[in-house]
């Protein structure tokens, strides 16, 4: 694995902002992700409604995949290992908006749109993921990124087979929601 904290990786970003925000509005989705009204980040998390996020796996060259720690201000999961980025569907944006919009604000990669994008897969609303539809991509980047350091601790650079073994040995180490995503995406991409 090759380590990148946020000051090795760019420029720090200052200030950094919060982690996450109360008041933050998402879209309230039914069990088809069909919108059904709007409620605050708090609000649906309180009440378990269904609502969407994305998560993003960036791939380089070299067939390794950047993985995040997640900020310990983080409200979920937080010091543990998740997808590359990975965020909320604000109200109103679509999946794949919201993947090039948190790939942009947490680790400084600017792409020119959701073209770029490879989508993967969707994950069903489930406790494990906090009732969050969620839409997988990928996208092939070498970086080097920037990281916010209000929501990333540090990234590094894992081999998908040090990713899966270290997932077995160290369930505890990774999101909930990234071990759903990796066992999908480990079947999907040895299908190709």
């Amino acid at each position: 694995m090759q380590a990148a904290s946020p000051a090795a990786s760019g420029a720090a970003r200052t200030p950094p902002g919060p982690a996450q925000r109360d008041d933050e509005v998402f879209d309230v989705v039914n069990e088809r992700d069909e919108v059904t009204g709007q409620a605050t980040r708090g609000e649906v998390h309180a009440r378990k409604l269904f609502h969407r996020a994305v998560h993003v796996l960036a791939r380089g060259a070299d067939g390794r995949v950047f993985l995040q720690k997640r900020s310990l201000a983080k409200d979920t999961s937080p010091g543990r290992w998740d997808s590359s980025c990975s965020g909320h569907v604000d109200a109103g944006e679509d999946y794949a908006a919201a993947a090039v919009r948190e790939l942009r604000e947490e680790i400084g990669a600017h792409i020119a749109g959701p073209e770029h994008l490879t989508p993967l897969f969707k994950l069903s609303p489930h406790a494990q993921n906090g009732w969050e539809f969620v839409s997988v991509y990928w996208i092939r980047h070498d970086g080097p990124f920037e990281l916010n350091p209000a929501e990333i601790e540090r990234g590094e650079w894992w081999t998908p087979g040090d990713v899966t073994r270290a997932i077995a040995a160290q369930p505890g180490d990774f999101s909930s929601t990234f071990r759903m995503a990796w066992e999908r995406f480990a079947q999907v991409t040895s299908a190709k």
